[in-house]
């Protein structure tokens, strides 16, 4: 859950999201489970690979809650707010349970690892909690809970990718897809709870990426978006063919199963991004032109404090070869606000970035202190809470005119777009996203969703552009 987020219209990690999959016949099933959904997109994806697992094991899904006989919140522990919404969902769910006997409640998750302890013995909230590397273990843990008894397995894995599971797809709109293609996290950032949370760095089997991605292809998905932690990390072995799959070389056999499916990707690491991810980017029209590339902070200070490796000079320097390939790339980043020992000359050096960088969408957060990270350990959380607030809101209101300034360049062009689906403000517009991930609107005309529809643009806000079919589609 973010503690600030502009043009939520762009944001893409749902937030307590509750999924059935279509697909589903719930008279099919004497079981019934319900998830809901917090934090990223990795979580997300991952309520579809848990999906999949209690598919196969006799559990049919349903988005009410109240006539769930599993209920499980997959958690997120990056921000203090989110444990604070979920904590309350718990409650809500314990209350349910004390109506029907036999409803197991579980968690999922980042939180699991980290407060398995109080969710089972200090609060009584839970009769399960699994880790985000123990869901294959799901149908013996839902049994030892059925007999009273309370069942947890957090335990990380070194290798566990869910390579061999085929996601069912929650909730989805039938055009869009997340595909992970690795797990956990080797950037020891001192703020981040990640690497704890979700273990060490593991690659996918590239070939079952692809078999993924083209499986969705066949079925009528025309975009996808490639999960990891740090994507421009990707390394497989194929040691049949003696080789090395580096991101670059993923992306580009996903490229190459069609020109109608689109690529997207996240998350970029400043330091990991390298030359022959651009020039892939570059060498096919359906990789998407457009770059998350977080830096957290604008002070070298704050990055060294912070463990990114990076100075503000080398993020500036990648940002302008970025910009040299890529002439058009669309660019967002996540900041923080706050952080320990921040000055205001250092806030001053992240707004003066920002106003270089000037990003197409920013998640911006005022640091919230994580337990068990390296700067909880070492570091004392000393700035006040409203100054970290105040320098959030002028950080804010700088990329409030950055992202009109952004949305107004593209007024009198014309956008290729990929039509998701109904505008949740009118039945009679269509939505969907450019090649620079921005959302546009505009009336349905003849097409229908999955369409690639070539849209004049019109006018915008801040956070939508607005147009009319254009004569070339």
């Amino acid at each position: 859950m973010l503690n600030a987020v502009l043009n939520k219209e762009h944001d893409e990690a749902r937030q307590g999201e509750a999924f059935a999959p279509f697909a589903a016949d719930p008279n099919a099933f004497k079981k019934h489970f319900y998830i809901e959904s917090y934090g990223c997109a990795m979580n997300f994806a991952d309520s579809e690979v848990v999906a999949s697992i209690l598919l196969e094991n006799g559990f049919g899904a349903t988005t009410d809650f109240e006539n769930a006989d599993l209920i499980f919140i997959n958690t997120c522990s990056i921000r203090e707010k989110a444990e604070i919404t979920v904590r309350k969902r718990l409650t809500e769910f314990r209350k349910i349970k004390k109506l029907r006997p036999g409803m197991l409640v579980g968690v999922l998750g980042c939180m699991a690892e980290r407060l398995k302890a109080k969710f089972l013995e200090e609060e009584k909230l839970v009769d399960l909690v699994v880790g985000p590397d123990a869901y294959r273990s799901l149908p013996g843990l839902i049994e030892e809970a059925e007999t009273g008894q309370k069942a947890v397995n957090v335990l990380l894995s070194r290798d566990e990718t869910y390579a061999d599971i085929a996601p069912i797809r929650l909730n989805s709109n039938g055009v869009t897809a997340f595909v992970s293609i690795m797990r956990g996290c080797n950037n020891m950032c001192s703020f981040c709870v990640v690497p704890f949370t979700r273990g060490r760095e593991r690659s996918r089997d590239a070939q079952s990426v692809i078999n993924e991605c083209k499986t969705l292809f066949e079925e009528g998905y025309r975009e996808v978006t490639l999960l990891g932690q740090n994507v421009d990390s990707y390394h497989w072995v194929d040691e049949q063919k003696e080789l090395v799959v580096t991101f670059a070389m993923l992306m580009e056999q996903v490229a190459l199963i069609s020109p109608l499916l689109r690529i997207r990707f996240s998350t970029s690491h400043p330091k990991d991004i390298t030359d022959d991810v651009l020039h892939t980017m570059l060498k096919y029209e359906n990789i998407c032109n457009y770059i998350h590339l977080p830096v957290q902070s604008g002070s070298t200070r704050v990055l060294q404090m912070m463990n990114r490796t990076y100075s503000r000079e080398w993020y500036i320097a990648k940002v302008n070869r970025i910009r040299e390939l890529i002439p058009d790339c669309g660019l967002s980043t996540d900041m923080i606000t706050g952080f320990c020992t921040e000055t205001e000359e250092d806030h001053r050096e992240s707004l003066s970035l920002m106003e270089y960088c000037k990003y197409d969408l920013a998640y911006m957060y005022y640091y919230s202190e994580r337990p068990g990270t390296r700067a909880e350990r070492r570091f004392e959380d000393d700035v006040p809470l409203e100054v970290k607030k105040r320098r959030l809101q002028e950080m804010i209101d700088l990329h409030r005119m950055h992202s009109m300034q952004s949305m107004q360049r593209d007024v009198g062009k014309i956008c290729k777009v990929l039509v998701e689906g109904t505008s949740k403000k009118s039945e009679h517009h269509f939505f969907g996203r450019s090649d620079h991930n921005k959302v546009v609107v505009f009336a349905k005309d003849n097409h229908k969703k999955g369409d690639y529809v070539f849209i004049h643009i019109t006018s915008c806000t801040a956070g939508t552009l607005i147009g009319s079919v254009a004569e070339k589609s």
